[in-house]
C-alpha cells in the first residue's frame, strides 16, 4: 500500500474515532447505541472512543476536523457565499442539537475576541447562544464592546431565562452594552418613546454598526420561541404566518425569501434589526430541523453571511 493511502486509511480512521468519541461524550450515547448508529460491532465501537482519548481527539472539544464535516462547509460556502462556516458532527436522531453546535460557536466568538484590534460585537438572545457563551473560554478582552440587538423584557416585566449579554460581558471582562427597553412595546408610539432616549439611541447605534454579529434563527411555527417566552401572543404569530412569515431574527419576523414583514409585531419591536450585512459578519448559530425553514429564508435574502449549525441541518440548506 502507498503511503499516500495509508495516510488516507489513517485519516478515515480518526475520522470514524472522533465521530464515535463525539457521540459518546457529547451525545451521551451509550457503545450499543454507537455502534448502531455507525454499522460497527459494540467492540469497535468501544475501541474507536478509547483511541479518541489516546490520541488526544477529544476532551471538552473535538480538536479532529471530520472530514465530512469540512466537506459540507466548503460546498455550502460556496452556495451561499458563506464567510463563516462550522458545521458539527450530527448527534442523531431525536437528540438535542444544542450541546453539539454550542463548542463551535464558541470557538468562533473567541476567535473574534482573539483579534488585537478593537472590535464590536453584537448579540441576540436565546438557548442556543446561552451554550454558546457557557462554553467560552475566561477571557479578558477589554479593548472590544459586546453590545446586545433587543431588549430581554418580557411584556410582564420578566426578564428572559436566555439572557446573553451579561453571561458573555462576564466571561469575557469586556464592555457591554445591554438594550435598555422591553423586548416588544406595547404600541407603536410606546416604540417611538424608546427610541428617542439618548441611551437607546446609543446603544442601537453600536449595533447597527457592529463588525461581528451572532444570532440565533427563530421558527415561527407552534413551537415558536416568540410565544413560548410570552413576546408575542399566539393570534398575532398567526397572522404573521398567513403573511408568509418563515422565521424570526432577534425578534423581527421576515418571510421566505428574508424580507422582514412591515406589519405586526414588527412595528412594536424595539431592538436593531440585522439587515443584510454590507462589510460586517453575521453568524447564524442554530441547528435543527424545526430551524431549516427559517435557515433557508434568512441564507436567501442574505440576512446572514455566516453559519455555525450540524451535519443533518446543513445537507437538508444544501439539498
Amino acid at each position: 500500500m502507498s503511503s499516500q493511502k495509508q495516510t488516507e486509511t489513517e485519516i478515515s480512521q480518526l475520522d470514524e474515532a472522533a465521530r464515535a468519541a463525539w457521540l459518546y461524550y457529547v451525545g451521551g450515547k451509550t457503545q450499543d447505541q454507537i455502534a448502531k448508529e455507525l454499522g460497527i460491532s459494540r467492540q469497535r465501537a468501544q475501541r474507536l472512543v478509547s483511541r479518541a482519548v489516546a490520541e488526544g481527539i477529544i476532551h471538552f472539544r473535538l480538536d479532529h476536523a471530520i472530514g465530512r464535516c469540512l466537506e459540507i462547509e466548503r460546498k455550502l460556502r460556496h452556495k451561499h457565499g458563506l464567510k463563516v462556516c462550522r458545521v458539527a458532527p450530527w448527534l442523531g436522531e431525536g437528540v438535542d442539537p444544542v450541546p453539539g453546535i454550542a463548542p463551535l460557536a464558541a470557538v468562533e466568538i473567541e476567535r473574534v475576541l482573539s483579534s488585537a484590534d478593537p472590535v464590536t460585537i453584537a448579540v441576540g438572545t436565546g438557548r442556543t447562544l446561552r451554550a454558546a457563551v457557557e462554553e467560552l473560554t475566561r477571557m479578558d478582552c477589554p479593548r472590544h464592546r459586546l453590545v446586545s440587538l433587543n431588549g430581554n423584557i418580557a411584556p410582564d416585566g420578566s426578564a428572559s431565562h436566555y439572557d446573553v449579554i451579561m453571561r458573555i460581558g462576564d466571561r469575557v471582562r469586556a464592555p457591554h452594552f445591554p438594550m435598555p427597553v422591553p423586548a416588544v412595546a406595547s404600541s407603536e408610539e410606546e416604540r417611538h418613546l424608546f427610541h428617542s432616549l439618548k441611551p437607546v439611541q446609543r446603544t442601537m447605534e453600536l449595533a447597527r454598526n457592529a463588525d461581528v454579529t451572532f444570532v440565533g434563527i427563530g421558527q415561527v411555527d407552534e413551537t415558536a420561541p416568540l410565544v413560548k417566552d410570552g413576546f408575542i401572543s399566539a393570534e398575532e404569530l398567526a397572522e404573521c404566518r398567513k403573511l408568509g412569515a418563515a422565521g424570526e431574527i432577534a425578534g423581527w419576523i421576515y418571510d421566505e425569501t428574508g424580507k422582514y414583514l412591515d406589519t405586526g409585531p414588527n412595528l412594536r419591536m424595539t431592538g436593531q434589526r440585522v439587515d443584510p450585512p454590507q462589510d460586517s459578519v453575521v453568524v447564524a448559530v442554530a441547528a435543527g430541523l424545526s430551524k431549516v425553514r427559517a435557515l433557508q429564508a434568512a441564507l436567501k435574502g442574505g440576512l446572514v453571511n455566516g453559519l455555525v449549525t450540524d451535519e443533518a441541518t446543513a445537507i437538508r440548506l444544501l439539498d
